[in-house]
């Protein structure tokens, strides 16, 4: 399993990464939203469902997914 880019270890998921997330009330839909993490609000090293955060434009959820930037190393 490639943990990197594993949205359910907190340590995959950084600061200033673009990630896709999965808000409360989209849960059913499975519709996930794009954005950069501000903020983790997950404590825990792991979470079943995807570490929660927050996006710089304020929105909340899950990461579903950590984008890979290929022309950024570092």
């Amino acid at each position: 399993m490639d943990m990197t880019h594993n949205g359910r270890y907190r340590s995959s998921v950084k600061t200033g990464s673009t990630v896709d997330i999965i808000q409360k009330g989209d849960q059913r839909s499975g519709k996930t939203t794009r954005g950069v993490v501000q903020e983790i609000l997950t404590h825990s090293l792991f979470h079943p469902h995807g570490i929660k955060v927050r996006l710089r434009d304020g929105r909340i959820g899950r990461v579903t997914g950590i984008i890979r930037d290929e022309g950024t190393h570092g």
